[in-house]
């Protein structure tokens, strides 16, 4: 059953701050041995609470099973087993020209709702593999899952380095007035601007997720079956409501009545009772959502090709409209939800002017198995990742960084990246007391023949040929 979240009274926000503030001062994080620990007793909340925290987001978001184990759970605790094998890799010196040594710090974890486990507890291992403390504040708008957090953190985590805030606005501007050493944030374009806003008063270091409309390509030499297959895959996954879901498909103009059919054959493969009698199919977030994907369906001007149903309040049908011109308003804002727009393009250049000129995404999939075109892709486009042939794919892979590009982000994380975002590089050098006969000439009186001699190391160093 749903849980009644308790907000976390405003008059505790400054005391949970100082809090974990104080346990980073104090250096019970540093050891390896205690960040070990930390990192374990995440992955046993994880294990010995599967069911309940699969059933709590089932309760929220209506998230299946296998995607709430798979795609988001599973995922949290593959980062934690990789985090426990690599970490004193991780915090060791990098040996370049000089020494250099790690410091970690306390950063607060604003999280949404879509995928409450990897969003929420995916950077907070690498904040703990760094020897940070962390505040996580989930989102309200899954009040089971947030409240489990509640629950379980202090059953399982040292209450003094890492604690849950809950809360809405009020709680969430509270945390942005206090000085964090970083933050890290996933959502939408709006809040993120806030965010940077506040953080920029004390000049805090910021990731920012921000999503955005993220284009797929189909080339014309693409499989156009399987190319529908995955697509379809990657939009109906939590209904489209995830930051990297495809957005909009670029076609070729030619092609479109074949990819349209593809679609139509895999939808029929994949949901044979329609989507809404679906139970691999979860439900919008909240009835103003649906409300505001409804209207999407009723104003487009394309044409409707299959789905736009919905039932109750939170419902709606996988949708496909073709014939999606470029003003229109499934092209105006990221639909984050379950329509997907095929637009007629004459070519790949384009397709490419098409996305270079909008804000740049979080992601590009293209279709493809030709070279020249993805390399037109990789040169002329910019994007957080860029995806060959699949999507929501890289979100499998821990060893590239996650993250945006101009309007959908800065900054990353995702394995050792989410390691990096949360240390500082700091240059360590030593100069020996006894160079100091060899580096007299830096002393006044400064003479011609220093000058003459010392030239060599810089002004007069021979250029290398281009």
């Amino acid at each position: 059953m749903a849980s009644q979240l308790k907000y976390t009274p405003l008059e505790e926000i400054v005391k949970i701050h100082e809090k974990v503030k104080a346990t980073f001062a104090s250096g019970v994080t540093r050891p390896i041995a205690w960040r070990r620990q930390q990192l374990y007793q995440l992955g046993k909340l994880l294990q010995e609470n599967e069911a309940r925290l699969v059933e709590a987001i089932n309760i929220d978001v209506g998230k299946p099973k296998l995607e709430a184990t798979v795609g988001d759970l599973g995922v949290v605790v593959y980062a934690v087993v990789r985090a426990l094998e690599n970490i004193e890799k991780w915090v060791a010196p990098e040996k370049v020209d000089v020494d250099t040594c790690r410091n970690g710090v306390v950063v607060g974890i604003r999280r949404p709702w879509n995928y409450p486990y990897i969003l929420s507890l995916g950077p907070l291992v690498g904040a703990i593999a760094a020897g940070c403390t962390a505040v996580v504040k989930p989102s309200e708008l899954c009040p089971t899952v947030s409240q489990a957090f509640a629950e379980l953190f202090p059953k399982y985590l040292d209450t003094n380095a890492f604690v849950i805030v809950n809360g809405a606005i009020e709680e969430t501007t509270n945390l942005l007035e206090l000085r964090w050493e970083h933050i890290l944030y996933t959502g939408s374009n709006r809040v993120g601007r806030i965010v940077a806003a506040a953080a920029a008063k004390h000049v805090t270091p910021v990731t920012l997720e921000l999503g955005g409309k993220c284009p797929v390509v189909i080339a014309p030499d693409a499989n156009i079956e399987l190319a529908a297959r995955r697509i379809l895959h990657g939009k109906q996954s939590n209904l489209g409501q995830i930051c990297v879901s495809p957005d909009y498909v670029l076609v070729p103009r030619d092609k479109q009545a074949a990819i349209a059919e593809a679609f139509e054959k895999v939808h029929g493969e994949f949901f044979p009772q329609g989507t809404l009698k679906s139970p691999d199919i979860g439900h919008i977030i909240s009835p103003a959502h649906r409300q505001r994907l409804e209207t999407l369906v009723g104003t487009t001007r394309g044409e409707v090709l299959l789905g736009g149903g919905v039932a109750g309040e939170r419902k709606m049908e996988v949708t496909i409209v073709k014939d999606v011109q470029i003003d229109d308003v499934l092209m105006s804002d990221e639909v984050y939800g379950p329509i997907l727009a095929l637009v007629p393009v004459d070519d790949i250049d384009h397709a490419i002017r098409i996305i270079a000129e909008r804000p740049s995404p979080l992601v590009i999939y293209i279709f493809t198995e030709d070279e020249t075109i993805r390399d037109k892709f990789l040169n002329r486009t910019a994007s957080g990742t860029i995806v060959l042939n699949d999507t929501v794919q890289q979100l499998a892979v821990h060893e590239i960084p996650f993250g945006g590009h101009g309007e959908s982000g800065y900054g990353a994380w995702f394995g050792k990246t989410s390691f990096d975002t949360f240390t500082q590089l700091r240059g360590y050098i030593h100069v020996p007391l006894a160079a100091d006969p060899s580096m007299k000439f830096r002393y006044p009186p400064y003479s011609d023949e220093a000058v003459d001699g010392l030239a060599s190391f810089g002004m007069r160093l021979p250029l290398p040929k281009p």
